[in-house]
């Protein structure tokens, strides 16, 4: 059986944890940032700037290369929402080694995971994608996501890709959503802890709407009624 984190420990990075955004947090005035257009008057506010996803995804990436950097390792990056944080990731990893003696090699490869119809979780779930997922045999897997929510659909994953025996499996997150949940999954690594809250922007979608905008923002009501399917 592979060796993952993932549990209800905290998991690394701003002295333990994600950085905590709290229940009572305001948020950030649009009017303080640009953003596209056509989507002016469908959203709250922005939760977290582009900026500091940017800054805190180095720190994460550095505490990947001190964790399991000397090693091969096997992206795998959950589409669709997860392709932007994957990729900035993954860069600046590279861009780290490329500096250290603690050479880390890459490959990545994809798989799309469908729970959620407009904003509801769904109570099953699809894998699709990916290439031939026993090549997973033996080898280190860095699973990357957008967000990790109830943890229903991380753990679904990481039973399948475990029966491919891969040596070890980490999970990187962008987001962890504060649920209910008593038994709230945590990833190995994860940039921010948001409230359970419908958040769309940096790849993260309302049905495949506001993936081309920058900063992670709350939907408000109407764009949830314009853009529902």
């Amino acid at each position: 059986m592979a060796g993952h984190g993932g549990s209800s420990e905290a998991a690394r990075g701003g002295g333990g944890r994600g950085v905590v955004i709290s229940d009572d947090w305001p948020g950030y005035s649009l009017d303080l940032f640009t953003y596209p257009q056509h989507y002016y008057g469908d959203l709250e506010y922005v939760l977290i700037p582009h900026g500091i996803i940017v800054d805190r995804t180095e720190r994460l990436a550095k505490d990947i290369m001190q964790d399991i950097g000397d090693n091969d390792i096997v992206v795998l990056c959950v589409l669709k929402g997860g392709y932007k944080f994957c990729a900035d990731l993954v860069e600046h990893i590279k861009n780290l080694s490329r500096n250290s003696e603690r050479f880390i090699s890459m490959k990545v490869d994809f798989v799309r995971l469908k729970s959620y119809h407009n904003d509801q979780s769904m109570q099953d779930m699809q894998i699709m994608g990916g290439d031939d997922l026993s090549k997973l045999t033996g080898k280190n897997v860095l699973i990357v996501e957008d967000i990790v929510g109830t943890g229903r659909t991380m753990k679904v994953l990481l039973n399948h890709i475990e029966k491919y025996n891969p040596k070890m499996i980490k999970v990187a997150s962008l987001l962890v959503k504060r649920t209910s949940w008593p038994d709230g999954y945590r990833p190995d690594y994860y940039g921010f802890e948001i409230p359970d809250l419908f958040v769309v922007g940096y790849a993260l979608d309302y049905n495949e709407y506001f993936r081309d905008l920058n900063h992670i923002c709350v939907i408000n009501d109407r764009g949830k009624a314009k853009y529902r399917v």
